[in-house]
């Protein structure tokens, strides 16, 4: 079974979103093996968004300091899930990083409509409700980040026998 890290930003938090993001993942058959919430500080932002993301060398230092400052707004929820081809497909199901560009019944295109240029207007992260690790590397050194062993659950869930092949 593959892992995703999954992050509900402090804009999902702040708007009391985050049940109705969450049972999306559920109703899909993903499994949560690890969930905290807290106060993201600097240090590990950095880490997350440039040691792994790279959004730094990718995007630049505009992008990545408004990043930065808007996951520190508030509390985020951090999520470990689990499932067959799970950072593929929780891809798929959050849509595009714009929230405008993103299709009606993803998650950002039913909770968010955001774009890139109102965040830059107010040089803010674009508020793009979770984030997702977009490469099954990425989502291993993401958790890995996040999440300490002790934290991280094996336990068999009622969708396993829907969702996992018979042995």
């Amino acid at each position: 079974m593959e892992k995703t890290l999954v992050i509900f930003k402090p804009d999902s938090v702040m708007r009391g979103i985050v049940g109705s993001v969450l049972s999306r993942f559920e109703q899909a058959g993903f499994k949560i093996v690890a969930m905290k919430m807290l106060v993201a500080d600097e240090k590990q932002l950095h880490y997350h968004y440039e040691g792994i993301g790279k959004l730094k060398t990718r995007k630049g230092n505009e992008i990545f300091d408004s990043q930065l400052n808007s996951m520190q707004d508030g509390p985020v929820i951090l999520m470990v899930l689990e499932g067959i081809e799970a950072v593929a497909n929780v891809r798929k199901m959050v849509g595009e990083t714009e929230p405008k560009s993103a299709l009606p019944g993803t998650i950002r295109g039913d909770f968010a409509h955001a774009n890139y240029s109102s965040a830059a207007s107010v040089s803010r992260g674009v508020a793009n409700i979770v984030h997702a690790s977009a490469t099954v590397d990425e989502a291993e050194q993401e958790i890995n980040h996040w999440f300490k062993k002790g934290e991280i659950f094996d336990y068999k869930s009622v969708h396993e026998p829907f969702t996992l092949p018979k042995k």
